[in-house]
């Protein structure tokens, strides 16, 4: 979502989008397949990276609708 806001506002915004969403869901997809790993295994704890997962969710929707409409606002001036 900030990612497309920030696209939206520039002419070429394409490479932005990529270089802003890249980093952005490489932490989501690293602590997916670790809680994926651990519920498939077993003997590992899956409360860890499944609560690490949880909270990168929490944290963007919360601050995602905040820092999308600063970037609107930004870019309408």
């Amino acid at each position: 979502m900030i990612g497309a806001a920030l696209a939206v506002t520039l002419h070429r915004g394409g490479l932005l989008l990529a270089v802003l969403v890249l980093p952005l869901s490489i932490p989501v997809l690293i602590f997916g397949v670790a809680a994926s790993q651990a519920a498939i295994s077993g003997p590992l704890s899956f409360g860890t990276p499944f609560s690490i997962l949880c909270a990168l969710s929490l944290v963007s929707f919360v601050i995602g609708p905040f820092a999308a409409a600063a970037s609107l606002r930004h870019g309408l001036d």
